[in-house]
Formats: structure tokens, C-alpha cells, sequence
């Protein structure tokens, strides 16, 4: 298959399933019990005329085909609707939360690839040994914690008993900002380490079990030659799997953490809105965190083959 042809086809089942995603987020808010007409007109006793002009100005009085042709049209232009709860544009909304969200994913990302990368890299080539068992004893015990527990315990010891950190809110920008993602970060990176630390592992002690590693190095090549050329770049694959299954992982954790450190990100907006019945702002949401996670695995499973080639190639060790 050529390089277009694979490209192509990447985009075209990202298109597919970001349709039939989109049916499903739109569709399932006739699933979910309430009415948003009665958060709209909450604390009063609406006349029937009151509620049939709240329907028509929010579209909710079309056939559900229809309202999602128009949701959907919207869609495809930038246009999410208007937020019940705010009265305000969902894009405006979503936006004005998204940089924190993105810091706090960011910074855990970086927490992630340097500590499971290491800690697998470790363990794998101490394999056997007491420093390998203590890595993985260490892995499935963080792997055991929640990220609200760890969020809790890591308020509780650097917040206010060390007071290192603080444990509230995202800073007023810049560095004070980063100084506030701290603690969250690494609540939220806390279960993503242990699932790539062990992937790194796996994957590294499989390939320093290969016959081409054991001819590189009975060529007299330098360990460190033979574990950067021929063990840690053939097992980029399976890390580079887990790594798009993250992105998914971590947004939707997010919200967790952020609403157990005060933060005004998308995660806890999210959990508000699904509490208020705000749809628009629900769908909106959920449809962005699949389109990240298909987006970022279609761009993982383009670039694979470039990194290894023998995915490209249909396997086998070189």
C-alpha cells in the first residue's frame, strides 16, 4: 500500500467514525432523564406559551433528525449552538476554559513520557533484578491509586503540610500558572505513568531477547549503540499505541482533577454541565475529546512506519 493510499485511508475512517461519533453524543441526550427547558425556566411556573417560545428559540420543538441536521450543520461551520446555562456561544465558552486544560494535559504528558519512559527503560534493562522488581512493585502500586485519591493525598502532603504548592485554582498566568498545574499534573499523570512504564518494559525486554540485538552486540557495538539503535527504537510501536489510547484518558480524567483543585477548565465544565443539563455545551465537549483521540491515532498510525519500518513492512525483526 503506498504512503498516499494509507494516508487517504487514515482520514477516511478519521471522517467515519467522527459521523457516526457525532450521531451517537447528539442522539443520546434523548436518552438522558430531565428537561432542558426546565433548567431554562427554572424557579417559575411557565405557561405553555412561555415553554413553546423557549422550544422554538433553542430549536428544541424540530423532529430529533432535523435538530441534528441543524446541530451538525453548525458544527461543520465552528457554530456548537448557545450554552443554556452561560446564555452564551458554546465556542466562546469551551475557549475560554481550554488553556487551562490544555496546560494541565500538557504538563502531564511531559510527566508521563519522562517517567514511564524511564522507569520502563529501567526496569527492563535491570531485568531480573531487585531494581526491576522495585520499579514494578512501585508501578502497580501508583497504578492502584485513583486520580481523586491521588489528588487528595498529594493536597494534603505538598499543599498543606509542606506547603509547597498551592491547592487551588490556576494562577493569574505565566509561571505562577505553571506553579499552580503543578500538584494536578501529576494527580492526573499518576495512573498514565504505570501504563507506560510497563509497556516501555515489556516492549524493551522483548527486543533485547532478539537475535538482531544479540549479533549487534557480538559485533563488538557499544551497549548504549545497541539499546538506542536496535532495542528502544523497535519498541517504539506498542508506546506509541498506548500514547494515542492517553489522549482520550487524560481529558476525560481531567475533569476530576480539575474539580478537585478549583480549576476552570473544560474537564470541570463538562461535569457542570452535565449536572445542569446544559446539552449543548455536553455534546460540544464530547465530540472535541473523540475527534482528539481518533486525530491523534490516525496521526500515530501514519507516522509508525516512518519511525519503524517494519510496520510498514508487516513485521518481523530486522
Amino acid at each position: 500500500m503506498s504512503a498516499l493510499r494509507r494516508v487517504l485511508g487514515k482520514l477516511g475512517g478519521l471522517l467515519l467514525t467522527l459521523f457516526l461519533a457525532s450521531l451517537l453524543v447528539f442522539f443520546s441526550r434523548f436518552l438522558v432523564p430531565g428537561d432542558p427547558v426546565s433548567f431554562l425556566l427554572r424557579g417559575r411556573k411557565p405557561s405553555p406559551e412561555a415553554v413553546a417560545a423557549v422550544n422554538a428559540q433553542y430549536g428544541l420543538d424540530l423532529p430529533p433528525w432535523q435538530q441534528y441536521l441543524s446541530w451538525i450543520g453548525g458544527v461543520l461551520h465552528g457554530d456548537f449552538g448557545r450554552s443554556l446555562q452561560y446564555r452564551q456561544d458554546v465556542g466562546a465558552v469551551i475557549g475560554e476554559r481550554m488553556p487551562v486544560t490544555l496546560g494541565l494535559v500538557v504538563m502531564a504528558g511531559l510527566m508521563i513520557a519522562i517517567v514511564g519512559l524511564a522507569a520502563g527503560a529501567i526496569a527492563a534493562l535491570n531485568r531480573g533484578r531487585v531494581l526491576d522488581r522495585s520499579i514494578l512493585i512501585g508501578l502497580t502500586a501508583l497504578g492502584a491509586i485513583p486520580s481523586f485519591v491521588g489528588a487528595i493525598v498529594l493536597i494534603a502532603v505538598f499543599a498543606v503540610q509542606l506547603g509547597w504548592f498551592p491547592s487551588f485554582g490556576s494562577g493569574d498566568g505565566g509561571i505562577d500558572t505553571l506553579y499552580h498545574l503543578v500538584l494536578p499534573s501529576t494527580a492526573l499523570a499518576l495512573v498514565f505513568v504505570v501504563l507506560v512504564g510497563k509497556v516501555t518494559r515489556s516492549s524493551m525486554v522483548d527486543q533485547l531477547g532478539r537475535e538482531h540485538v544479540e549479533v549487534a552486540t557480538s559485533r563488538g557495538l557499544r551497549r548504549g549503540t545497541v539499546i538506542r539503535r536496535h532495542v528502544f527504537r523497535n519498541s517504539i510501536g506498542p508506546i506509541l499505541t498506548v500514547s494515542g489510547l492517553l489522549v482520550a484518558g487524560l481529558l476525560v480524567a481531567s475533569s476530576i482533577v480539575e474539580s478537585a483543585f478549583g480549576l476552570a477548565g473544560v474537564g470541570s465544565l463538562l461535569v457542570q454541565s452535565v449536572s445542569r443539563l446544559d446539552f449543548p455545551v455536553v455534546q460540544a465537549i464530547v465530540l472535541l475529546i473523540v475527534f482528539a483521540f481518533v486525530a491523534v491515532n490516525a496521526v500515530i498510525d501514519i507516522l509508525e512506519p516512518v519511525i519503524d519500518p517494519r510496520a510498514a513492512a508487516g513485521g518481523g525483526a530486522r
